[in-house]
């Protein structure tokens, strides 16, 4: 039987006595403790020992948590762990702060073992969960990826990887141009399935939104100008009108007769005619078989 592995914690605080304590309490909970007293050395550790949560106290000198929490965010390879933050503080404008900067949760000082450790429960199975959902669709062949506000990529398939490098836009272009993009576009709230045609590469690259609500994530998939995609791909593959394939595009992606008439300006009877068409060209009877088809050509490429 394989050993079950300790949960990682990085303690970040520059009190021996709350050191002391969380250390005893999570040693006791069979969980692996690292420690650190200040932010920097927070970064160090984490880059060099992947934890698989922090919990970080918000005022220290040199680099405060709030910055420390900004600073793992923005790290690729970092940002999906999550954070607590543990503080003296009670004021909900430093609460509001430290989850503003991607803490999950917030405990103020004395720690109390039992809820610490519930609360730790709790966001560590979330971890997992959001972790197996990455690795399913890492094996998807999707050219996924979620982005912050700012532009910058949290997490990507390695098919998305592969496709930026086919399109050679390196680190820099995706620090500073993809991100200035991505940005500028994001802050306009586009709607999900908005079409982004990047600029500054030789290769012909853009970005479409799967979910874009306020608040969380953005999950984007990126899209090679060279193949086609959606409707386009329907259209070649199956042998449809611009129009048909546009259709049987939306009703794939779960739209009823309404919503396709009111998304491409035609009437409910209309989209329904092209629907009687589409289906003898597939061979199907219904709305669900024809969806099907669609679905599996879009998923295999």
């Amino acid at each position: 039987m394989t050993p079950t592995k300790n949960d990682i914690v990085l303690v970040v605080d520059d009190s021996a006595d709350a050191l002391s304590l969380i250390n005893d309490t999570l040693e006791a909970a069979n969980m692996d403790v690292l420690v650190a007293l200040e932010g920097k050395q927070a970064l160090t550790i984490a880059k060099r020992i992947r934890p698989d949560i922090i919990l970080l106290d918000a005022i220290m000198p040199n680099m405060d948590g709030f910055e420390t929490c900004k600073a793992l965010k923005a790290d690729a390879n970092l940002a999906s762990i999550p954070v607590i933050f543990m503080t003296g503080l009670s004021d909900t404008d430093d609460i509001v702060r430290g989850l503003e900067v991607g803490g999950v949760d917030y405990l103020t000082k004395p720690i109390k073992p039992s809820e610490l450790l519930a609360r730790m429960k709790v966001h560590l199975n979330n971890a997992r969960l959001t972790n197996s959902a990455q690795i399913a669709l890492d094996s998807t062949g999707q050219h996924l990826m979620t982005v912050s506000d700012s532009g910058h990529i949290l997490w990507a398939t390695p098919q998305t990887y592969a496709l930026l490098a086919k399109a050679r836009a390196n680190d820099e272009w995706q620090q500073t141009d993809f991100a200035e993009q991505l940005s500028q576009w994001l802050a306009h709230q586009p709607n999900e399935d908005s079409h982004l045609p990047l600029t500054g590469l030789d290769y012909p690259l853009s970005v479409r939104v799967i979910s874009a609500k306020t608040g969380q994530e953005r999950l984007l998939k990126l899209e090679d100008g060279r193949r086609p995609t959606g409707p386009n791909l329907l259209k070649q593959e199956l042998d449809l009108t611009e129009r048909e394939s546009e259709v049987l595009h939306w009703l794939a992606n779960g739209k009823t007769n309404r919503d396709i008439a009111q998304i491409l300006e035609m009437s409910p009877r209309t989209v329904n005619k092209h629907l009687e068409q589409i289906f003898p060209k597939l061979g199907v009877e219904n709305r669900t078989a024809a969806a099907g088809i669609a679905l599996k050509i879009l998923a295999r490429n």
